[in-house]
């Protein structure tokens, strides 16, 4: 259940820290844009833009502009889900930053949603989820 703002209010008010408070709240927590969100996921995780770029697979120039908030254009929902793979969210992280950057969240009754969940859960590979989906005559994360 959301919680209201006068209940982040008193939770923010009891934390020695706002790592800790945000670590607690950071579903109820809105970040304006999708790279201050990553860099709030990065920040917690310890890794870098190049981690980042390195794990998700993705072109290292478009995942630097995508990190940075420097790219025009929307960035896709594939591209999302290799920021998760990137990043090494957890499923509940994963789907918060589907949601905050404007897409549907993963669902488990699509059968490539379902491959991806698996593996973000299972903390598999984008390689290993390519393979996965492509058994399945599924289209790959690009």
């Amino acid at each position: 259940m959301a919680k209201t703002t006068d209940e982040l209010m008193k939770i923010l008010r009891s934390k020695d820290t706002v790592e800790e408070y945000f670590d607690e709240n950071d579903s109820e927590i809105f970040f304006g844009s999708l790279s201050e969100l990553t860099d709030f996921f990065m920040a917690r995780k310890g890794i870098t833009k190049a981690d980042v770029a390195r794990r998700s697979g993705m072109n290292r120039g478009y995942c630097y502009e995508i990190l940075s908030g420097k790219t025009n254009k929307k960035v896709s929902r594939d591209k999302v889900i290799l920021l998760c793979f990137g990043m090494s969210l957890n499923i509940d992280e994963a789907q918060q930053l589907l949601k905050k950057s404007g897409y549907a969240p993963l669902y488990a009754k699509d059968s490539r949603d379902s491959i991806i969940i698996f593996s973000i859960v299972n903390n598999l590979s984008v390689t290993i989820t390519n393979i996965k989906l492509d058994e399945y005559h599924l289209d790959p994360l690009e």
